[in-house]
C-alpha cells in the first residue's frame, strides 16, 4: 500500500515540478530574448533547445561510454546494446518532437516565418536525418566516425546561422522594454537554472513512476518502451511548448523543437559516434520504420513552410496523425 502511494505521489510531484519548471523556464528565456534583442525563435533554437535536450545528451553519452567499457571487456553484444540506446534515444526523441510536440504547437498557434531565416535551419534538419539513414545503410548498420564529423559540421553551420539571424533580424530593434536591474537579472537567471532543473527532475520522476504504474497495471515492457520512454525524453520540449503556447510565444516553441532536433541528430549522435570509435549501432527497427517516419514528419513540418512562408494548422494535424499511426504500428508489431 505504501509503495503504491509513493508511486502515485512521485508521479504527481513530478508533474507539479515539471509544470512549474516550464513556467520559470519560458519566462526566463523570453526575458533573455528581449534583453539581448534576439528573436524568440533564435533563443528557442539555441539556449532553450540546449537546455531541454539535456536528458538526451546525458543518456546517449553515458550509454556510449558504457558501450566502450563493455567492448573493452570483450562483451560485444552488451556493447552493441548500449550503443543502440544512444541512437534509439536520439532518433526517437526527434520523431516525438516533430510528430507530436511541434504538431500540437502548430494546431494551437500557426505562425508566419521569414523564409531566409528558416531556410538553412530546415535544410540542416532534413540533411542530418538523411545522413543518419544513409551512412548506416552503407556501413552495415553502424554510424562510422567520419559520418559523425560530417554531421557535426552541419551543427556548426546551424550555430553560425543562428548568430547571423540574431544579428540581422528586424525584430531586434523592436524588442519591448524589460527590466535589467540587478534584482531582475538575478531573478531571471535563477528562473532559468531552476526551471531547467525542474523540467529535467520532473521528467525523471514522471517517467520512472509512470513506468512503474503502467507495469503494475499489466502493461508490457515493450509497449512502455515504445511509448513512455520514447516520449519521456521529449517531456522537456513538450512542457516548454505547452507553456510557450499558453504565453503566446509561438517563436520560442517552434525554435525549441527545431533546435532540439538538430542537436539530437547533428550533435548528440555524431559525438557518440566519435566517442565509440565508429562502432555506434543503428538497429534494423530504427532504420525501418523509425528513421523514415522521423524524416517524413520533418518534411511535413519544413517543406510546406518554406513554400508558403508559414507554419499552418493542417501541418500539425497531418504530423500528429502520422505520429499516432507510427506509435500504433510499433505497438501492433511488437
Amino acid at each position: 500500500m505504501l509503495g503504491t502511494i509513493w508511486l502515485y505521489g512521485g508521479f504527481i510531484i513530478g508533474l507539479i515540478i515539471i509544470i512549474k519548471g516550464g513556467d520559470f523556464f519560458v519566462d526566463a528565456a523570453t526575458w533573455i530574448a528581449h534583453v539581448f534583442k534576439i528573436p524568440t525563435f533564435v533563443i528557442g533554437a539555441t539556449i532553450v533547445s540546449m537546455a531541454t535536450t539535456l536528458p538526451e545528451i546525458v543518456t546517449s553519452i553515458i550509454a556510449t561510454v558504457n558501450g566502450n567499457a563493455a567492448y573493452a571487456e570483450g562483451a560485444a553484444k552488451e556493447a552493441e546494446d548500449f550503443y543502440s540506446i544512444a541512437t534509439t534515444n536520439a532518433i526517437g526523441s526527434v520523431t516525438a518532437n516533430t510528430g507530436m510536440i511541434l504538431s500540437i504547437g502548430l494546431i494551437f498557434i500557426p505562425m508566419a516565418i521569414r523564409r531566409k531565416d528558416f531556410l538553412l535551419k530546415g535544410l540542416i534538419l532534413i540533411a542530418s536525418i538523411s545522413t543518419l539513414m544513409i551512412f548506416p545503410a552503407l556501413s552495415g548498420g553502424s554510424f562510422p566516425w567520419y559520418a559523425g564529423i560530417i554531421t557535426l559540421a552541419l551543427f556548426v553551420i546551424f550555430i553560425w546561422d543562428n548568430l547571423r539571424t540574431a544579428k540581422n533580424a528586424p525584430e531586434a530593434s523592436e524588442a519591448e522594454s524589460v527590466p535589467t536591474d540587478k534584482k531582475s537579472v538575478i531573478t531571471n537567471i535563477s528562473k532559468f537554472i531552476f526551471g531547467t532543473a525542474g523540467i529535467v527532475l520532473g521528467s525523471v520522476l514522471l517517467v520512472n513512476n509512470g513506468e512503474a504504474i503502467a507495469t503494475s497495471w499489466g502493461v508490457s515492457a515493450e509497449i512502455i518502451g515504445v511509448t513512455m520512454i520514447a516520449i519521456g525524453t521529449s517531456l522537456p520540449e513538450l512542457i516548454t511548448t505547452i507553456t510557450a503556447i499558453s504565453k503566446k510565444e509561438s517563436g520560442l516553441s517552434v525554435g525549441n523543437v527545431i533546435g532540439a532536433n538538430i542537436i539530437d541528430t547533428a550533435l548528440i549522435v555524431p559525438i557518440c559516434s566519435i566517442i565509440s570509435g565508429g562502432r555506434l549501432v543503428v538497429q534494423d527497427n530504427v532504420l525501418m520504420p523509425d528513421l523514415p517516419v522521423c524524416l517524413l514528419t520533418a518534411v511535413i513540418a519544413i517543406v510546406p513552410t518554406l513554400i508558403f512562408k508559414k507554419f499552418s494548422r493542417w501541418q500539425g494535424v497531418v504530423g500528429l496523425l502520422v505520429y499516432v499511426s507510427y506509435i500504433a504500428y510499433r505497438i501492433v508489431t511488437l
